[in-house]
């Protein structure tokens, strides 16, 4: 009898839990097509001929007669190649000089003993709750006065460094055993030696992350670019592409816009795909402590 009633609340429980997961599984299944839905539209639209998008009374959710048409306009209508190649040395160069920066910085944090570490590191910290619109002023001025603007020196240094991941760096470097620096110590191993054969390799998966989320912050830049160029030949692609949205082009032939925009978003999406694994790896290594 025991083992009836032990089986049937088994049963109920069990059906609560599926109850409870459909219910999740809708739910997210929802928010991902909301989520989606904009990148869908945007990829429709730039399959969509010129004349069949403004023939559209009511906006349709397929196309039968998909071309290519937009994204030869795109390239060829716009600079958006040159776009592209300043976007990519801005990019290259900003995350090489943040993480010959940051890592130095992180170690010494994480590792050195020196007087007055731990207030150095607390007024690091506190910058980050400085207004970000602050530092766009005084970076603004400062390379104004220094006479950078339109060049890819004034658009890279207000970039190099971030109070963010010196200090997740500094918490990943944290955890690796302070037995292994002693031990390397005795071994004549430098600082400098043991921060890249040992610490780097162990935090791997947090430098990919720091280096990836870099990337894309920096493919994506859009305020500071805009405020301190207005010379076309350093426009990086976001700003870019609003001077096309902003222009006649723009406007008029919303299908090339759209091919313009995925073409610049697909670098950013592939990137993702390859290194999601270490992206996520790298921030549950940066919550965890121990």
């Amino acid at each position: 009898m025991e083992k009836t009633v032990d089986s049937g609340k088994l049963h109920v429980q069990q059906k609560k839990k599926a109850a409870v997961r459909a219910v999740v599984y809708t739910l997210l299944a929802i928010w991902a097509l909301i989520v989606l839905f904009p990148f869908y539209w945007m990829l429709l639209t730039s399959f969509k001929s010129y004349g069949d998008y403004n023939a559209e009374s009511m906006p349709q959710f397929i196309t039968l007669s998909p071309t290519l048409e937009n994204y030869y306009t795109a390239f060829t209508s716009v600079p958006l190649l040159d776009y592209f190649f300043n976007t990519l040395v801005f990019t290259v160069a900003t995350t090489a000089l943040m993480l010959v920066i940051i890592v130095p910085a992180a170690f010494a944090f994480a590792r050195l003993n020196f007087k007055g570490k731990n207030l150095v590191f607390v007024l690091f910290l506190s910058l980050m709750m400085i207004p970000s619109e602050l530092v766009i002023i005084t970076n603004f001025v400062t390379i104004t006065e220094l006479d950078l603007r339109n060049t890819f020196t004034g658009l890279i240094l207000p970039s190099v460094t971030s109070i963010f991941y010196i200090y997740l760096l500094k918490e990943n470097f944290s955890q690796i055993p302070d037995e292994l620096y002693y031990a390397a110590k005795v071994d004549g191993t430098s600082d400098f030696k043991y921060m890249m054969r040992v610490m780097l390799p162990i935090c791997k998966p947090t430098v990919v992350t720091i280096t990836i989320l870099k990337v894309i912050e920096c493919w994506n830049s859009y305020v500071w670019p805009r405020l301190i160029t207005d010379d076309e030949n350093y426009f990086l692609v976001s700003n870019g592409i609003q001077a096309i949205r902003e222009s006649g082009f723009g406007r008029e032939h919303i299908p090339a816009m759209m091919a313009a925009v995925v073409v610049i978003s697909i670098p950013l999406v592939i990137l993702f795909l390859i290194f999601k694994n270490k992206i996520m790896e790298g921030v549950a290594r940066g919550g965890t402590k121990g």
